[in-house]
């Protein structure tokens, strides 16, 4: 199986529901199958709805052979896809808020507030690799911010102009020096 890295908690929560479905309905999930399942009340511990809903309204184009059941061929297909492909904004807020997507309330709202940041090919998707770019990135861009205000820092203390966190003197590290050759 691929690699599903961020988004790996989604893809498996598509499976999972299409196999809690998949074991109700022996004959097949049908979308007719979908809509009683999230109606029984014996479902509400096993299925996740949001999971369930996504299979509800885009069941047309996950049965490809459109003979109205879903597979887990089809099922397979649709999370390897999603994994090369990625998701739009819309289907990450969806299955992301399901609450068993594995990503916590802090990681989906920056991946929602930097998404068109994330989408670096531009084609209004991301994918997991899309999302790993992007916090390398990040991080790369603190340390490399964290540097440079260490080197500035450092600068005011040799040069003393005045930003220096010592307020116990104004001599800089130079002034001290050319003080002490002085005296």
């Amino acid at each position: 199986m691929a690699n599903h890295g961020a988004l790996s908690g989604i893809f498996n929560g598509i499976t999972n529901t299409y196999s809690v479905l998949a074991q109700q309905y022996k004959d097949g999930v049908s979308l007719e199958n979908i809509v009683e399942a999230q109606g029984k009340t014996s479902n509400a511990n096993v299925l996740n709805n949001s999971f369930a809903s996504y299979l509800q309204n885009n069941f047309s184009k996950i049965d490809t052979n459109n003979d109205g059941i879903l597979t887990s061929d089809e099922i397979s297909k649709l999370t390897n896809n999603m994994s090369t492909q990625g998701l739009t904004k819309e289907e990450f807020t969806q299955l992301a808020l399901s609450g068993t997507s594995g990503l916590s309330t802090a990681t989906i709202n920056n991946i929602l507030e930097h998404f068109e940041d994330m989408d670096t090919n531009g084609d209004g998707k991301i994918t997991s690799a899309e999302i790993a770019a992007f916090d390398v990135n990040s991080s790369k861009q603190e340390k490399l911010d964290e540097f440079a205000h260490k080197a500035a820092t450092n600068m005011s203390t040799f040069y003393s102009d005045g930003s220096s966190s010592d307020t116990s003197g104004s001599y800089s590290m130079l002034s001290y020096r050319y003080k002490k050759s002085n005296s």
